[in-house]
């Protein structure tokens, strides 16, 4: 009896000891990350996944539907070879971000843009927006008054309108269209990535089968709540008084090719910003952030270092 006590003593101090040393050796360590935060909380129950690589003059990306930041992933890659610290942000619903029940429209994703870049205390930043992305960006600047920032870039985005109005006939695509694909999307899925996959590019050699399949792993990750709820977005929003209220300087870049956000809606918001300029990509369908990355890549660069 008095053995095995001994030898339980034993073993609990050596335990104890290891245990010891584990954490002086975890305290005294140096880091190895930057100490940055991967989920951040917008509201209580909701935490957003966030990219938040390189150090520098910050370049905070939002995505478009049904993507994530992951869809950056070749712009992260140039810009922190030039010396900048990238951000991207997953919008509730989407990629590894929560996706909650409840409202999903440019107010909150917005909002949800506001308090990241609060708790970052990011300044002077350019932010960028791809297709859904670049009407949320437009509607952030415009809300909150440029707050954080001193640039927009927009690529391929889905604004002033997405849907075409008495009052508004650019663009491709109607309410009733629209009303289709949120149909789809709660009956067969799988079809509205298909139909989508065949208009993203301007023709079927432009993206790789290699790209394309790495895509489609990423809306793979949407919320089908939240994709339908962001399709009613893109259908009734209207951000024509939200063009008025930017000052700050502004990049377009856009598809000539475009089939799913035509390039008369880049014209558009080219004459409704002051001080923006348009960048056609001759090429490009509305992947153009793939199909011409290199002049991609080199345009945004060359904006942020103005």
């Amino acid at each position: 009896m008095k053995i095995r006590l001994k030898q339980t003593i034993m073993a609990l101090t050596t335990l104890l000891a290891t245990e010891a040393f584990d954490a002086s050796a975890q305290t005294n360590r140096q880091p190895g990350s930057f100490g940055r935060e991967e989920f951040i909380e917008v509201e209580p129950n909701v935490k957003l996944h966030v990219t938040d690589l390189g150090e520098g003059k910050p370049v905070v990306l939002i995505h478009g539907w049904p993507l994530s930041n992951a869809m950056y992933e070749y712009q992260y890659a140039a810009l922190i070879q030039k010396n900048y610290r990238v951000i991207g942000i997953t919008l509730r619903g989407f990629g590894l971000s929560d996706k909650p029940g409840g409202k999903y429209n440019y107010d909150v994703f917005a909002d949800d843009i506001k308090v990241i870049l609060d708790k970052l205390k990011i300044e002077d930043a350019t932010i960028g927006g791809f297709s859904m992305g670049g009407a949320t960006v437009i509607h952030y600047v415009a809300k909150y008054k440029a707050a954080h920032v001193s640039k927009l870039a927009l690529f391929g985005a889905a604004a002033p309108l997405w849907t075409k109005r008495p009052d508004f006939s650019f663009g491709l695509w109607s309410k009733d269209d629209v009303n289709g694909l949120i149909t789809l999307n709660n009956t067969n899925r799988p079809l509205l990535f298909e139909t989508f996959g065949k208009i993203f590019s301007a023709n079927e050699t432009s993206v790789s089968p290699g790209h394309g399949a790495w895509l489609g792993t990423i809306q793979a990750q949407a919320s089908p709540y939240a994709m339908g709820e962001a399709l009613k977005i893109l259908r009734d929003s209207d951000l024509r008084e939200d063009l008025k209220a930017i000052k700050i300087p502004t990049l377009i870049l856009h598809g000539k090719l475009d089939k799913i956000c035509s390039y008369n809606l880049a014209e558009q918001m080219h004459a409704g910003i002051p001080n923006s300029k348009l960048v056609a990509f001759e090429k490009s369908g509305h992947a153009l952030f793939i199909e011409e990355l290199e002049k991609f890549n080199a345009e945004l660069i060359k904006f942020v270092q103005q």
